[in-house]
């Protein structure tokens, strides 16, 4: 990739592991597309680099870097802390949100993509709520009843779902695409005919789709000064 790419991360304050895990900025960054992967309906294990969950997600990080070569977007994945949602801790919430907030301290105000899969997809929506987040592209997402939507008012969603997912169901991405439209999101649902949860059928397909979707979104932000 184009741009200073850095390994698995390091830590904070404190020691503290980071939660972003940058892939490729520069000394000028106009944007950002944060990747989120997937993970656990409840598990409080440390979260690997190495899970498949996470390694799933790395190709679509090199589609999107060569659909987006601009240098001045930044790419970087969100690292867990553990591997489950945990019901009302919403533990991979907490950390997009951690990621946003050292992206800001490394780079200033920038607008943000967000790239889900999963229970990934689902946080993004969630950490959506953040004012720098302009679009949010969801892969498969985990959207159960209910979910909120009211952080999406005014914002670009896109969802992509396999029509043969047997983990997350597409009837409840389009129910959940429905109501964040009525909500004030600029939202589509888009089936991919015979795709699966894990992405890998048709999969040159979902990173072409998804490369497609994120340059799209991109383009579709203001530029500097606008």
């Amino acid at each position: 990739m184009a741009g200073h790419e850095s390994g698995s991360g390091g830590t904070g304050a404190h020691g503290a592991a980071t939660a972003l895990l940058t892939r490729r900025t520069s000394r000028s960054v106009r944007a950002a597309v944060l990747f989120l992967h997937g993970g656990s309906v409840d598990s409080r294990a440390r979260s690997r680099h190495w899970h498949p969950a996470a390694v799933r997600m790395r190709p679509f990080v090199r589609a999107v870097a060569a659909a987006v070569p601009d240098a001045d977007v930044l790419l970087a994945e969100v690292r867990y802390r553990v591997r489950g949602w945990n019901g009302q801790d919403a533990d991979p919430v907490r950390d997009a949100h951690r990621a946003l907030r050292e992206l800001a301290t490394q780079v200033g105000d920038v607008p943000v993509v967000l790239v889900g899969h999963s229970m990934g997809g689902r946080a993004a929506l969630r950490a959506a709520v953040a004012p720098e987040v302009r679009a949010v592209l969801a892969l498969g997402p985990w959207c159960p009843e209910g979910e909120p939507v009211e952080q999406l008012r005014d914002k670009d969603v896109v969802v992509l779902h396999g029509d043969r997912d047997r983990i997350t169901d597409p009837a409840a991405s389009a129910a959940f695409v429905r109501r964040a439209g009525v909500a004030g999101a600029r939202a589509h649902l888009e089936l991919v005919k015979g795709g699966d949860h894990a992405m890998i059928r048709r999969g040159q397909y979902w990173h072409r789709s998804v490369a497609a979707t994120v340059a799209g979104l991109l383009a579709a932000l203001p530029r500097p000064g606008q």
